[in-house]
């Protein structure tokens, strides 16, 4: 199991819930992380506004110019600072 797959397993079993941003940017990461292309996701609908939060998220990542292997490596240390602040049961 690859860094990031135990960061994404580690980020379902943090004790308290992530802040919304924190939640954001870690699903921007993960996205681009994982190889998924945002041209090739449907746009979120007129109403649905954490969607487009969501998709505004992934987004910044993109334009940050951030490759996957980048996206990753932040991914896991975003989740190991949530693991010691939130805390952890692993």
């Amino acid at each position: 199991m690859s860094s990031f797959d135990k960061a994404v397993e580690d980020s379902r079993k943090l004790k308290a819930k992530p802040s919304d941003n924190e939640l954001l940017e870690l699903y921007g990461l993960f996205k681009v992380g994982s190889g998924e292309k945002i041209e090739d996701s449907a746009a979120p609908g007129t109403f649905d506004f954490k969607g487009k939060a969501k998709r505004k998220a992934w987004q910044k990542v993109v334009d940050a110019g951030t490759s996957k292997d980048d996206a990753q490596k932040q991914y896991v240390g975003l989740v190991e600072q949530l693991k010691e602040k939130l805390g952890y049961d692993g």
